[in-house]
């Protein structure tokens, strides 16, 4: 991998994390309703999950799912549910919502989860991959090393945005004095918006 290449390659990803997304709405949810530092732990989940769809995609895996029609439409439809569970329980917590409570209110478990789920099932993020990846990976060269500083590089970018979503978000609001409960409707409005895209989106 050409040193120009490489710099195509994070002009790309740095592009793409500063694209308002589903994992960017959720953080920044998130960020707001648990505080930042808790909502990193929901980046981590999402930044893990990318991890193993390149891994996945680096080793020929997941070439198997970007290939075939029927597993990418599993994995799109999982997504979706996901979702629209998300928007359900972000709109239910809105209806009771005590700022200083909520802030303990979903487990360290669960806000990885969140991320992780959100990332995983994204079928865009497994066509993402399967389209870039291989673009940036010479045989030529050390394969192992050239994979771990793509896959470094990317996690870098891809968490630092996400907390600048987060941060960003929540100083905004805190400016605003914006109240939770519209935050979280909004925020769930927005998610199943996305549902209803992604599911009218041939993939």
């Amino acid at each position: 991998m050409l040193p120009i290449d490489y710099l195509l390659f994070l002009q790309i990803v740095f592009f793409l994390c500063i694209t308002p997304g589903t994992p960017r709405v959720v953080i920044v949810t998130y960020a707001i309703n648990y505080g930042l530092r808790r909502s990193a732990i929901t980046a981590f989940g999402d930044i893990s999950a990318n991890t193993i769809q390149m891994i996945f995609i680096a080793f020929g895996i997941g070439a198997i799912i970007v290939a075939n029609p029927e597993i990418l439409n599993y994995v799109k439809w999982i997504g979706i549910v996901y979702l629209l569970y998300l928007a359900f329980d972000l709109r239910r917590s809105s209806k009771n919502i005590n700022f200083k409570q909520n802030l303990s209110s979903k487990s360290n478990l669960s806000l990885y989860r969140d991320g992780f789920m959100v990332a995983f099932f994204s079928p865009k993020a497994w066509v993402f991959f399967g389209a870039m990846f291989p673009q940036f990976l010479s045989l030529d060269g050390d394969f192992k090393i050239q994979l771990l500083i793509l896959i470094i590089s990317y996690v870098v970018i891809d968490f630092s945005t996400l907390i600048l979503y987060g941060f960003v978000a929540k100083k905004i609001v805190m400016w605003l004095k914006a109240n939770p409960k519209t935050i979280n409707t909004i925020s769930a409005c927005a998610l199943v918006i996305i549902a209803i895209i992604i599911a009218s989106t041939n993939i």
